[in-house]
């Protein structure tokens, strides 16, 4: 059963993350199948010192060997 977790800066509206919740579950279903109960998702939300003392290096560049799309960004 996929499970997806989202990290995000603050200040995204309810509306904006159920969106973007819809259309992961729908993108991932196109690619892997399963049926719309098969799937959850969670959202963090950060602020900007978080992302870049907590998130960028413990989540997101120590993970770099199950890490499919790397940012274009560094800290």
């Amino acid at each position: 059963m996929p499970h997806f977790q989202i990290k995000l800066l603050e200040g995204k509206s309810e509306e904006q993350k159920q969106k973007l919740t819809e259309e992961v579950i729908k993108a991932a279903q196109s690619v892997v199948g399963f049926g719309e109960e098969s799937y959850s998702v969670s959202i963090e939300e950060y602020t900007l010192n978080e992302w870049k003392t907590k998130v960028y290096p413990n989540d997101i560049m120590a993970k770099e060997k199950v890490l499919y799309k790397k940012p274009g960004y560094k800290f």
